[in-house]
């Protein structure tokens, strides 16, 4: 019976954590979910979890909060939060506290690489499983955390851009607002930003600046790029809200002609992009990283799993470009399926 049941568990783990081909297309519905948690070993007694992500002014950030309780709830997981607040300073104040007490397991999303590895440190060395969320909080052969769950970034970053260089007829004006420069995933997405606009020398790019996932930054870099360059054909944002915020600017300014790309696929810009006012975002499941990272935990402390037998050292987790033309069929998933 045990092997049956470790068996269910690495292959739900598998599904909930890696995705691929059906939870490209869907993930795990509502009641799937409760019947995986049955079957792939729900702790009997209550677990302590900390979790924190970058900030919770962030929409993304925010949707993996409600996704993190939801599935602490169906494996019997009392999840503690401390914000990022989008700031390393602070991020780094609360993850020192986080490491002062005692826990099941954490799970974090750093806001940049680097910035938390001593209270992480602390913590491993405790014994404390640690699932890093989304960033590195260190390079994995630095920092011996138990799995790693992430998007493949640098598709992100390339999916978009190309969408937006094919929608301007590929060549034009362009301009990237970056998240926060220490964020692995930023870095990525700029990566990825890059290798498309190398292939086309058609394409200028005007500017390349971070603002950090903050809304307020954005609206000064934009009003300023609006005042300056009388040419914009298209710009790309590391998410969604700076894009939205973004638009607002444009729309202030008239200028709502710029095709805009944006990344994590979060409801708002799913709408924006089915009514036309953003082009394209892809889909940064950030309910399948904070749930999968429930999963990873509860597998952890109560089946005696080691990293990297049954749970996956580094998970990539996939989502699609969401465009006009699957917009309606994206929003319809996020409303029925924990994606």
């Amino acid at each position: 019976m045990k092997n049956t049941i470790d068996d269910d568990r690495r292959i739900f783990l598998t599904a909930a954590a890696v995705g691929g081909a059906a939870a490209l297309l869907g993930g795990f519905g509502i009641s799937q979910a409760r019947a995986a948690a049955a079957a792939s070993g729900r702790s009997e007694k209550s677990l302590k979890a900390a979790f924190s992500n970058a900030g919770l002014q962030a929409t993304w950030c925010a949707q993996g909060k409600a996704a993190a309780e939801y599935w602490g709830k169906l494996f019997n997981v009392e999840v503690t939060w401390f914000d990022g607040e989008l700031d390393a300073v602070k991020q780094r104040a609360a993850i020192d506290n986080m490491a002062s007490q005692k826990w099941d397991f954490v799970a974090i999303q750093a806001f940049g690489i680097g910035t938390l590895v001593q209270p992480v440190q602390k913590m491993i060395d405790a014994g404390i499983p640690v699932i890093d969320m989304d960033t590195l909080i260190a390079p994995l052969d630095k920092i011996n955390v138990h799995s790693f769950l992430a998007p493949d970034n640098e598709f992100m970053g390339s999916s978009v851009t190309q969408a937006l260089i094919t929608a301007i007829g590929g060549k034009g004006k362009v301009i990237t607002t970056q998240g926060a420069l220490g964020h692995t995933g930023a870095q990525g997405r700029n990566r990825g930003f890059e290798s498309i606009v190398k292939q086309h020398p058609d394409i200028e790019v005007l500017e390349n600046q971070p603002a950090d996932w903050d809304v307020t930054k954005v609206a000064r870099l934009w009003e300023t790029y609006l005042t300056k360059y009388p040419q914009i054909d298209a710009a790309y944002f590391h998410n969604d809200d700076m894009a939205l915020a973004a638009y607002n600017v444009m729309k202030a300014h008239n200028r709502t002609n710029i095709k805009i790309g944006g990344c994590d696929a979060m409801p708002p810009a799913i709408a924006a992009v089915a009514e036309g006012r953003m082009h394209a975002t892809v889909r940064n499941p950030s309910c399948r990283i904070h749930g999968g990272a429930i999963v990873a935990g509860v597998a952890a402390v109560t089946g005696g799993e080691k990293s990297g037998e049954g749970i996956p050292k580094s998970v990539v987790t996939d989502g699609p470009v969401v465009t006009k033309e699957n917009a309606g069929g994206m929003q319809w998933m996020e409303d029925h399926f924990l994606i």
